[in-house]
């Protein structure tokens, strides 16, 4: 099977990360984007090198559905470690493990430490939790790779307890733009849903809260879904079985095709063909479809189980950006959820690099009254930040103009030169949240930028690559940014290093004042 570009350098990556001493990095790929291919191909990789390799996961639909692609893509096949099947013994080298299972001590205890030499996790979001730990402590020589659908900075501060290394990410926005996943179409739904009462649990909303604040506007998202998406098919997120149960039932009264899945479900194998077939358009359940599960034709995805953890927001999400003939768009049905909390996911999150950005989409999109793209309204959501932030510079700016300082505030920089991935940055690894080095002290100060406002060492690593590539590509230093904004120019973090030179030498021969003729706020260079 000959790997996607992005495929190809994601394992390239992470055996990278490995050669280079991090026993244990992450690879992020977004739902639909063939991530059981890539870790696939480096478990064939690895078994060459003479490895045995375990990969786990908690849920039997992920142990068979890499079984399948493993053997698809390499031809190799998968012992089982799962209830009283066992890999000791098998002459397979790769072997796929249920983590309730591998748990056990008496189950852990019949493996040499050594047994295996490589393991890989599948939705390794999870693996932040004690049954992983006992696994990886016990083969401690291992190895590991987890692999997860694009984790925000919350996760990954979970995560980098149990990871060194982000090896690789791919986003779902590079994904959509290249073509491999479909374009995002969100819609808000004008429906005021209040969720201030609901309370937490584990990190995210309680799903028996939800229910109860869901329950009385059942009948109005029917109706408006039977406005929107009845010549969509459609799958439905809902909080409780019961719930799932009772809103089928609704839809049906409204003419859909509809029905219901969840774990107790005798029928549910001839049910999920059934809906691939086409036999349903509207498919309903309570979280039992957001692993482990794939129709490509899904082409609407309706979230009636808010969170607040956006690796599970974007699982759901994932069930509908999947290519299939004929398919355009996703349609995602949003609403005008009410809670005092922020942190709840909406589309914006799924592409918007910073809360700010998100806040601002969020805001924008509910005014439309239509579906829009969800990348064409980050851009332009983070055009309106860039402005609003510019503007707040420039009162800044004008504060300190009676302040002289010897050395750029890197906050200012940022600012000019537009680094939204630098304002917003939060530390992930241990590394990256110690202080910064004397080195990265001195070098900061070389370029101009003061280092006392620099909180950590990921952040100052972040910005002295930022400096460095500036430089390769000619463009403004902090220096001359800071003297020519002072002197109320604008966008000069985007300007050519040689044109902002030219132009200093002119204000510097003309007295240090700006030269006849030149008026800052529309000059163009």
């Amino acid at each position: 099977m000959e790997l996607r570009p992005y495929q190809q350098a994601a394992r390239e990556a992470v055996e990278n990360r490995w050669e280079q001493g991090d026993d244990s990095t992450l690879l992020s790929i977004p739902t639909g984007c063939g991530k059981t291919v890539i870790f696939a191909k480096i478990a064939e990789d690895r078994v060459r090198q003479g490895d045995r390799v375990l990969i786990l996961a908690h849920r039997g639909e992920l142990l068979d559905q890499a079984a399948d692609k493993l053997h698809t893509a390499t031809g190799l096949s998968c012992a089982t470690e799962k209830a009283e099947q066992s890999c000791l013994g098998s002459w397979l080298r790769v072997a796929v493990g249920s983590v309730q299972t591998l748990m056990r001590p008496k189950r852990l205890a019949a493996f040499p430490r050594d047994y295996f030499g490589t393991i890989i996790i599948d939705e390794a979001h999870h693996a932040v939790s004690d049954s992983y730990g006992r696994i990886l402590n016990h083969f401690d020589s291992a190895k590991v790779l987890g692999v997860t659908a694009t984790p925000d900075r919350g996760d990954m501060r979970n995560l980098g307890s149990v990871f060194q290394s982000l090896a690789y990410e791919y986003s779902l926005t590079k994904a959509i733009r290249e073509g491999y996943l479909v374009p995002i179409k969100a819609l808000t739904v004008p429906l005021k849903m209040d969720l201030s009462g609901v309370g937490v649990q584990s990190g995210d909303f309680k799903p028996g809260d939800l229910d109860s604040a869901l329950d009385p506007y059942l009948y109005q998202i029917a109706d408006e879904m039977a406005k929107t998406c009845a010549d969509r098919k459609t799958v439905v997120f809902l909080p409780l079985v019961k719930t799932s149960q009772k809103f089928r039932d609704i839809l049906c009264s409204r003419g859909f095709r509809a029905a219901e899945v969840n774990g107790e479900s005798p029928d549910r194998a001839e049910i999920l063909a059934a809906f691939d077939r086409g036999e349903y358009n509207v498919l309903c359940n309570s979280m039992l479809l957001t692993e482990g599960w794939d129709c490509p034709s899904v082409n609407c995805v309706v979230v009636l189980r808010p969170t607040k953890v956006r690796s599970l927001y974007s699982q759901m999400v994932g069930r509908g950006t999947r290519l299939f003939p004929g398919k355009t768009d996703l349609l995602l049905l949003d609403f005008l959820w009410h809670t005092e909390r922020h942190e709840l996911c909406r589309p914006a999150h799924l592409v918007c690099e910073t809360a700010e950005v998100a806040e601002s989409m969020t805001e924008s999109a509910a005014e439309q009254g239509g579906p829009v793209d969800i990348l064409e309204a980050a851009e332009q959501a983070e055009s309106d930040v860039v402005q609003q932030r510019e503007e707040s510079l420039a009162k800044q700016l004008a504060e300190m103009k009676s302040r002289k300082r010897r050395l750029v505030d890197p906050l200012q920089f940022e600012l000019s030169i537009q680094a939204e991935d630098l304002a917003g940055y939060t530390p992930a690894f241990g590394w990256e949240i110690a202080p910064p080095s004397e080195k990265q002290i001195g070098a900061l100060e070389k370029w101009g930028i003061r280092p006392d406002e620099i909180e950590c060492a990921g952040k100052a690593a972040k910005l002295l690559d930022r400096l460095a590539a500036r430089r390769t590509e000619g463009l403004t230093t902090p220096k001359q940014i800071r003297f020519l904004e002072g002197k109320g120019f604008t966008h000069v973090g985007t300007w050519q290093f040689e044109q902002a030179k030219q132009l200093i030498d002119r204000i510097a021969a003309n007295g240090w004042r700006i030269p006849r003729g030149i008026d800052p706020k529309t000059y163009m260079g």
